[in-house]
């Protein structure tokens, strides 16, 4: 598409990126305000399951509203194209901050991590699992803001868009019944958080591999290497061998619980420093 270009009230400036739905830098054209716009691309447009998917984004994240969360501003289609508008978020994901180097010290990365928890509980309060928690689907702007973002394969209940034993995720972070293709619950977020918690300390993915299915066997049958978390205190990395166990009847069962642990660590070790 030639940029600048004009759709509806929006003028959109810079690609940002996506295949089968591309993100632009754009502005509102009465508000003047600077959003992100994304629209499902050709190629995505004629893939069914990808419309359904990105159409159930649209209504999954209308009503979500919370701060550490990306806030969705509008919805519509432009010659049968589908577009949501979001809060744009500048400074880039925080999967860019660890690979960078600039995640801060462990401080910071508790309290990174804890605004992720808070995001994720209240998620799931609204009958909602987000399914690909990872580092590149949280934006941080340049004044530390975290933001939990794409919910283009998030599942509320009583929603179903795919088949029996097929699996959706991003493969380094998706829980083992994920990778069965058993029904989604609150819990494969809470294996995506602790498979997040760790690379986010380390810098390092726990399980990675050459092909998917080398993955999805080391995710089923090799346990957590908790060699790289030598150092640091012992209640987090209790906490991400707990969040990452490979039966769900054994992690945490809610982000509540998480997140007073990460309060717990932060009052512990930084009584001077906000935790939230």
């Amino acid at each position: 598409m030639q940029l600048p270009a004009c759709i509806g009230k929006y003028e959109l400036l810079e690609f940002l990126g996506g295949r089968m739905a591309e993100v632009y830098r754009a502005r509102h054209l009465h508000l003047g305000r600077t959003v992100a716009f994304k629209m499902l691309s050709s190629a995505g447009l004629a893939d069914a399951e990808t419309k359904d998917r990105f159409l159930a984004e649209a209504r999954l994240t209308g009503n979500l509203a919370h701060e550490n969360i990306t806030a969705y501003y509008d919805y519509g289609e432009v010659q049968g194209r589908p577009y949501l508008v979001m809060e744009y978020v500048a400074g880039g994901s925080l999967g860019e901050a660890i690979r960078e180097g600039r995640a801060g010290d462990l401080a910071e990365k508790l309290r990174i991590a804890r605004r992720i928890a808070v995001a994720l509980e209240y998620v799931h309060s609204k009958g909602i699992v987000h399914r690909d928690v990872k580092p590149d689907n949280v934006r941080m702007d340049r004044s530390g803001k975290v933001k939990l973002s794409d919910f283009g394969i998030a599942k509320a209940e009583g929603l179903s868009l795919t088949g029996t034993g097929f699996t959706v995720g991003t493969p380094y972070y998706m829980a083992p019944e994920q990778v069965r293709g058993r029904k989604p619950t609150p819990l494969v977020d809470i294996y995506g958080f602790g498979v997040l918690l760790y690379e986010l300390i380390t810098g390092l993915r726990p399980f990675t591999g050459d092909t998917v299915d080398e993955i999805f066997d080391k995710i089923l049958h090799q346990p957590l290497d908790l060699a790289p978390l030598d150092g640091v205190p012992a209640a987090l990395r209790e906490l991400i061998r707990d969040s990452t166990d490979k039966d769900p009847a054994k992690r945490p069962q809610d982000l509540l619980a998480v997140g007073l642990k990460l309060d717990e660590m932060l009052e512990t070790a930084w009584p001077d420093r906000e935790s939230t």
